[in-house]
């Protein structure tokens, strides 16, 4: 008896735990559309597609969903088209080390009928670059094509531990549609269990390593700690926030990919490190890539530094220009939680008190930040500010619920605005491509149906989101999301570019940037086509009541896209 490889290629998806296929199908992926078929008509449950009209929406659904549970999923896509269309996602994925199956069929190598799924139509003929891999391997950590059906399993299991290992990221495998539809014997139906050819997890530190950041840190009057993605681990925040309090710590999240520290905690202190590290008399990196803009901050060559991160070389970004002095490729979260034991033993009473005391000045300068952030959200007629309407939603959401976050030059905004303190309620982009948000909401809400999920976006990250599709999906699936576009007519990331570089040059004096995408554009219009509830809102006076509607709307299990038209870039 003989099984197809398309077959085997679904069992090896299962056994490696994969549970959905997020996918853009082609004329490539012929022989495991008929092998699903056949499972269904047999009574057997492979892993359920999701069909995705774009490419961009499987990828960044499969990256939300996997921020949400830890357990990268499987993209289908369509030859180069497909994997051209999924390079920017993966480039996000991979930056924000978020594990991911990218798989591509190939187009048929016969010509004349030698094989099954040989070559029958002309688009065949076009589709076969001369290195396909080479359109996404800067953007993963391995890839493979299929030789044989034989290997299906095995080769499943690589990808699947590759991409797991860490620091996790994307893999790219492909396969040729006269591969996928060949049989098989038997013996090809072996399993290769993840209990021994599994992940490899980050370990911890020894004693003396730890010890070593400890001494500094019980030395420090000055320290602070700055982080991106150490939440990534849902136990590592309230660790943070446990060893700040205990060494009056200040905290800072630098582009935060995931909620590193409650955002209630007196050490709390912002997004960004640039105009205060230079008080600082010890520093400990965790888990971050771009600490601060060095051309913004004055460092202090007294400072020292201790880098305690899963990657920690940043083997993947060609320069990267940040000092340490003790540099450590760990588990942040077991680093730290033994750092932390390390401390409460070897605290002194005086130590303690001058820990307390910095942090009770630390609680000070939230009280004025707080009054601060309030004054910002006030907004009294004419355009809305980012702040005021941050501030608004803010008064909706729910400790519980989860907000994906892509509001580019209003981020600061926006998440000084809307509190957050429970892990795995915040996520963003650890990469630099836009389009992120749509799909990362809807990933997030199918791994967390309970839940309410908010996705904040600019206009043009909105275009680049693939919006049409993604309502598309949302109401195909039933996946409810409330989507809030921040309007401000433009790209102020260019602007603000071009005025950094030339201050007072041509373009400041022409107001001419480049960078206008359109006033008055109706983005809610594209949701309501695919079913959404949509709502355009220009005055401060009107906001509370539209966003009271869209609640509604989405409490009944309908998506709701809010459009609040905002100072202009």
């Amino acid at each position: 008896m003989s099984r197809t490889a398309a077959h085997l290629f679904l069992e090896g998806l299962q056994e490696t735990g994969i549970e959905y296929l997020f996918c853009n199908l082609g004329t490539d992926h012929v022989p495991l559309i008929e092998e699903i078929a056949r499972w269904r008509e047999a009574g057997r449950n492979p892993p359920t597609p999701i069909l995705c009209p774009h490419e961009n929406l499987a990828i960044h659904m499969a990256c939300g969903y996997a921020m949400c549970t830890g357990r990268g999923q499987a993209v289908f896509v369509h030859v180069d088209a497909g994997t051209a269309n999924a390079a920017m996602g993966l480039h996000n994925l991979f930056r924000s080390r978020v594990p991911v199956l990218l798989f591509a069929g190939k187009a048929p190598f016969t010509q004349r009928g030698e094989l099954l799924g040989t070559r029958d139509t002309y688009v065949n003929f076009l589709q076969e670059p001369y290195d396909m891999a080479s359109l996404v391997r800067p953007y993963v950590k391995w890839t493979y094509d299929l030789p044989s059906g034989i290997v299906a399993k095995e080769v499943l299991r690589r990808a699947h531990s590759v991409m797991h290992s860490d620091p996790p990221g994307p893999v790219f495998l492909t396969a040729a549609r006269e591969v996928l539809a060949a049989a098989c014997p038997d013996e090809s139906a072996q399993r290769f269990c993840a209990e021994r050819y599994g992940a490899v997890a980050a370990a911890g530190l020894d004693d003396a390593s730890v010890m070593q950041i400890a001494d500094r840190l019980l030395a420090a009057r000055n320290p602070i700690l700055i982080t991106s993605y150490s939440g990534r681990n849902p136990a590592c925040p309230p660790i943070i926030d446990e060893l700040a309090r205990l060494t009056g710590m200040r905290v800072y999240e630098s582009n935060p990919v995931y909620l590193n520290i409650p955002h209630d905690s007196p050490c709390f202190s912002g997004f960004s490190a640039s105009s205060d590290i230079a008080e600082a008399d010890f520093g400990l990196l965790v888990d971050v890539d771009v600490p601060w803009i060095p051309k913004f901050a004055h460092e202090n060559p007294a400072t020292q530094w201790a880098h305690v991160d899963i990657d920690v070389i940043k083997k993947d970004l060609p320069m990267w220009g940040f000092p340490s002095h003790l540099r450590f490729e760990a588990d942040s979260c077991r680093v730290l939680q033994r750092l932390l034991e390390l401390i409460r033993e070897r605290a002194s009473p005086e130590y303690r008190r001058s820990a307390q005391s910095r942090v009770a000045e630390l609680s000070r300068r939230r009280q004025v930040a707080a009054a601060d952030a309030q004054a910002a959200a006030r907004c009294g007629a004419g355009p809305m500010s980012a702040a005021y309407v941050a501030a608004q939603l803010n008064e909706v959401i729910a400790e519980g619920d989860i907000v994906v976050h892509e509001a580019i030059t209003n981020v600061l905004p926006v998440l000084t605005q809307i509190k957050r303190n429970r892990p795995g309620t915040l996520f963003g982009n650890g990469g630099g491509g836009l389009g992120f948000g749509g799909g990362a909401a809807l990933g997030a809400k199918l791994a967390c149906p309970e839940r309410t999920v908010f996705h904040i976006t600019g206009d043009a990250s909105f275009c680049f989101s693939a919006p049409t599709p993604v309502y598309m999906v949302a109401k195909q699936c039933k996946l409810p999301i409330f989507t809030i576009v921040l309007d401000n007519a433009g790209w102020g990331a260019v602007k603000g570019a071009t005025l950094r570089v030339y201050p007072d040059g041509a373009a400041r004096a022409a107001g001419a940037y480049q960078a206008l995408v359109g006033e008055d554009i109706r983005y809610e219009k594209v949701g309501e086509a695919a079913g959404a509830y949509g709502e355009w809102v220009d005055e401060p006076a009107e906001l509370p009541g539209a966003i009271g509607r869209c609640m509604r709307e989405l409490a009944d299990g309908r998506s709701a896209i809010l459009v609040a038209r905002i100072d202009s870039f």
